[in-house]
């Protein structure tokens, strides 16, 4: 395990070194060969995310294998990206088109800052940064992965673009005290919290999905804002669309309300995954406590 953590941890410095020094668009074209790679040897994690394609997309087994090497391409691109970012900084203002501020602008007038909600989709990173580079107060939460070298990495990286992180795990309190500074949350709520969560469906399958931000959003009157940053067919310029903000809870902390906000939750990031689907992180087991995927 440890020398599997260290040859990962040596190949990711030889690729921030390479990509940091190539013309962009040959660091993401390499990026996407890597991910097709990574692909091409994962047979199983491969085939199991294959299936959940299959299920939860009602698509044949075809269909789904382009949907999750497209998906293995955008997370070598991604990686790319944010390799580079971590020791170059970007121009993101020419990399990016910015959709649907005047709803940014709208959540942030009511003076209770604002919860992010988005899904691993596209680059989600390079989606806070982008924000925050506009001078928007901007926070995320989490970044914690197995080597707390790619930890640092990417709490690294986020600083370089104004993006503050919250904690390495989930810290209610900061995340509170996020919300009380009158700044933004970013909240990412595809991945399976086990018990932790409520049911709902999720691209028509139950899914355990976290209700916190809804609580909060509950508590503070907070605005929840769909957000979405999609790669363009170019592989390199990417639009970022912020949605109108979903319909507050009604402020009583009723399981029926907080469950009716998880459900319409899951509902928009469901239509934007079934338009984007080789976008979106298939491999993650997102329904494994509930149809055991």
């Amino acid at each position: 395990m440890r020398s599997s953590k260290q040859l990962i941890w040596l190949l990711l410095c030889i690729f921030r070194w390479l990509f940091s020094n190539l013309p962009l668009k040959l660091s993401i074209t390499i990026g996407s060969y890597i991910g097709k790679l990574l692909w091409f040897f994962s047979r199983k994690k491969v085939d199991a995310a294959e299936m959940r394609a299959v299920k939860a997309l009602g698509v044949g087994v075809t269909t789904a294998r382009k949907i999750v090497r497209d998906s293995y391409s955008n997370l070598g691109r991604s990686v790319a990206e944010i390799l580079r970012m971590s020791s170059k900084k970007l121009d993101l203002d020419e990399l990016i088109e910015f959709h649907g501020e005047e709803n940014l602008k709208d959540a942030f007038s009511r003076n209770k800052g604002v919860i992010f909600l988005t899904a691993h989709i596209g680059n989600w990173e390079m989606l806070a940064a982008y924000v925050a580079s506009r001078g928007y107060p901007m926070k995320a939460i989490g970044a914690e992965q197995r080597d707390e070298r790619i930890t640092d990495l990417i709490i690294h990286t986020r600083k370089l673009y104004g993006v503050h992180t919250i904690s390495r795990g989930f810290d209610l309190k900061s995340a509170l005290r996020c919300l009380r500074e009158k700044q933004i949350l970013g909240v990412l709520i595809d991945q399976d919290v086990r018990q932790k969560g409520i049911i709902a469906p999720f691209l028509g399958l139950p899914a355990s999905t976290p209700y916190g931000p809804f609580k909060m959003s509950s508590r503070f009157g907070s605005p929840v804002v769909p957000v979405f940053m999609i790669r363009r067919e170019d592989g390199i310029h990417h639009d970022l669309y912020i949605l109108p903000q979903l319909e507050y809870p009604s402020g009583n902390d009723s399981g029926s309300d907080i469950e009716r906000s998880v459900i319409e939750a899951n509902s928009v990031l469901s239509e934007w995954i079934e338009k984007y689907p080789g976008q979106w992180m298939w491999l993650y087991s997102r329904w494994a406590s509930t149809i055991g995927d």
